[in-house]
């Protein structure tokens, strides 16, 4: 009798022993999965001149951080950027190619401003054809506007071509210092092309459509079919700066913030910035 119940007291404590472990695991394998990261995926509106970069970049953190994928990155002229936030459009990120764009984002209560810093800086140059061969290297501003030949900028929405009226205005071919809201004057009053994005500033030279662009250097690297005539002067136009910023209505901020900080500082990350042309503010 005394052996049956030692038996029966014995194998009470191997099942309560087997209960607890179960338990213990089932809480381990909870903890683990609470631990586990969860996928995300950002949405970055960036400005038109960062696109080759940019994807390479993003395609290059996904592989070293499986968990974080990048929607439709959303490439366009500053501007235009800003109003789809204006008109409702979400993002996680906000890249401009200038301070003032950023600064309307900021007003605009779409900027978390604490988040904000210069990411880039980049020159403007003037550019020609590959094959032209007619208008000589080294081509300063005065003689651009000479009436001697036929120019493309970007239109106000387009930061380069707000930096490439600055410079116009310097030599007396644009009303306003600002580079918006003024007209070109002199020589080039009627010789002037506009259009909607860097990109389709730099084809107008390529085709031959004109015979001088303003665009940046790294637009060069980006689009190729064009060769680099001179820089133009920095202190005709204001600084080049790329804010960046995690937007007001992110969801996704701590990896906004990740990805930011990876991008700045990954060597890999950084050569890549540098094939592109673009340099560390």
């Amino acid at each position: 009798m005394a052996f049956a119940t030692a038996a029966a007291l014995t194998a009470l404590v191997a099942l309560i022993g087997c209960s607890g472990g179960s338990n213990a695991a089932g809480e381990k394998a909870d903890a683990a999965a609470e631990g586990a990261s969860e996928p995300v995926q950002l949405q970055i509106f960036a400005a038109n001149s960062l696109s080759k970069a940019l994807d390479e970049v993003q395609s290059l953190y996904t592989q070293n951080n499986p968990d974080v994928t990048f929607a439709d990155t959303q490439y366009k002229a500053s501007g235009e950027l800003v109003e789809m936030l204006k008109a409702g459009s979400s993002a996680d990120i906000f890249i401009s190619a200038s301070k003032g764009t950023m600064d309307n984002a900021v007003d605009g209560g779409f900027i978390d401003e604490g988040t904000r810093f210069d990411m880039f800086t980049n020159d403007l140059v003037m550019v020609t054809g590959e094959s032209n061969t007619d208008i000589p290297e080294g081509l300063t501003l005065e003689e651009a506007v000479s009436g001697d030949y036929t120019i493309c900028v970007g239109d106000e929405s387009v930061p380069a071509g707000n930096y490439a009226c600055q410079s116009l205005y310097t030599v007396g071919a644009y009303s306003d210092e600002s580079g918006k809201g003024g007209e070109f004057t002199g020589a080039i009053a009627d010789k002037v092309v506009l259009d909607t994005s860097v990109g389709n500033v730099c084809k107008h030279a390529e085709s031959g459509d004109v015979d001088i662009a303003f665009v940046y250097s790294s637009d060069v690297y980006r689009f190729g079919g064009v060769k680099v005539l001179s820089t133009v002067p920095a202190d005709t136009h204001k600084a080049i700066v790329y804010p960046a910023a995690i937007t007001a209505g992110s969801e996704n901020a701590e990896a906004s913030k990740a990805f930011l900080d990876w991008a700045v500082s990954d060597p890999a990350a950084l050569e890549i910035w540098q094939k592109w042309g673009f340099e560390l503010a």
